[in-house]
């Protein structure tokens, strides 16, 4: 007669998560201030990189307002040193390239200013007199001292816009002054200042210079229906591809004198600054995810050593190792998750805090606070891995023995 041996005792996965509740439920302080480790840990995973990244913008926005995706047109010159002129379509069809975002023109005029009608004809001042499209101060995101800009309305009348160095070389302070421009073959007229720029670094040529509306300057100063020079505004990431594509489409049958700005040295600091601040995120993420694993793995090893005899009467009653090993990892995996989705929460909270007192824009790597709770979990498991199986290691009397 064949004798069948008791099978051993099976623990279904609700069973194991009621006792995997059992240390938590049972130390709430302990487990509490565990949990408060792990959220901590995710907490400065997503403080660091939301902080990090919100930081990389602020200064990738400050590059690109510098210039980085900025490119000039203008005409250039053929074998016998002349200038060749732009096509008057130029500006639409650079406008016409996928990754350009803005673009905009100033063109040329045969007046010259002078602060009155007495100042002798050859004391210009190296100031020029320029046409300008209504949307060239928004492509090269200048700003006002005082005043205002060209507008549809002023367009069309003889008022200017001055260079902060035009201001300064023709003693004008203030709008509501009047200026005297003239030329060879032109009529003098008086003009009235509207607006005085503030000085732009990126775009000197616009600092000296006396901007006037396009249709006024057409019709009343001798100028230009063709570009002198093009500002294109381009995405920050495409700036090579514009440019090696700019000259054959600002004149197609003749790109080869077309200039082309490269501005190589701001874009590369903006490549550079990219890279090392990514760099920089994931390495200080890193550091936070291991301090957070050690935190796991200490407290852990000291639950094991306090629950020793607790240990000991399971196996004792039957408890097999798999099933002492589940409870423990589960009891690492359910910390890691509270842990987890708390910290996420405190992390978003300190990014929108952090960048509202700096005035940067909040920029919070969502992939970071969905992969939050997960790492955590990942992070308390490999944490629990090692108490887990040392006290399914103990046997039940050298257990009950050293409780």
């Amino acid at each position: 007669m064949t004798q069948h041996l008791p099978r051993p005792a099976r623990l279904r996965l609700p069973d194991l998560l009621r006792i995997g509740l059992i240390g938590p439920r049972t130390r709430r302080l302990r487990s509490a201030l565990s949990a408060l480790g792990i959220a901590l840990g995710i907490a400065a995973v997503v403080a660091i990189t939301g902080i990090s990244a919100s930081s990389q913008a602020h200064l990738l926005d400050r590059l690109d307002r510098l210039g980085s995706n900025l490119i000039s047109v203008s005409p250039g010159e053929n074998y016998g040193g002349e200038k060749v002129p732009l096509p008057k379509e130029a500006v639409s069809m650079l406008g016409n390239i996928a990754p350009v975002e803005q673009v905009s023109a100033t063109a040329e005029t045969k007046a010259n200013v002078y602060r009155s009608d007495f100042v002798p004809p050859n004391q210009t001042n190296s100031l020029r007199v320029l046409s300008a499209r209504l949307d060239l101060l928004k492509t090269l995101r200048g700003e006002l001292s005082s005043g205002r800009w060209l507008d549809k309305g002023t367009q069309r009348l003889p008022v200017v816009v001055l260079g902060d160095t035009a201001a300064r070389r023709l003693g004008v302070t203030a709008p509501g002054t009047k200026v005297w421009l003239s030329g060879r073959s032109l009529p003098g007229g008086w003009y009235g200042v509207i607006g005085i720029l503030r000085a732009n670094e990126l775009v000197p040529e616009i600092d000296d210079s006396v901007l006037v509306g396009a249709p006024q300057a057409v019709a009343e100063l001798g100028g230009d229906r063709t570009p002198s020079t093009v500002y294109v505004r381009t995405h920050p990431d495409r700036v090579r591809d514009v440019q090696d594509v700019a000259a054959a489409t600002a004149n197609p049958a003749r790109p080869s004198v077309v200039a082309v700005s490269r501005p190589s040295d701001l874009l590369k600091a903006r490549s550079e600054t990219d890279t090392a601040l990514t760099g920089l995120v994931l390495s200080l993420a890193g550091v936070a995810l291991l301090v957070g694993g050690v935190g796991i793995a200490n407290t852990m090893v000291v639950g094991v050593m306090e629950r020793r005899g607790e240990v000991g009467l399971c196996r004792a009653l039957g408890a097999r190792r798999g099933q002492i090993t589940l409870q423990f990892l589960i009891e690492a995996v359910l910390l890691g998750l509270f842990g987890g989705l708390a910290g996420a929460a405190l992390g978003v909270v300190a990014v929108y805090g952090y960048a509202g007192v700096k005035d940067w824009p909040a920029t919070v790597p969502m992939a970071w606070v969905a992969a939050g709770p997960a790492v955590a979990v990942l992070v308390g498991t490999v944490a629990g891995l090692y108490p887990a199986l040392r006290a399914a290691r103990m046997s039940p009397t050298g257990a009950l023995r050293s409780a």
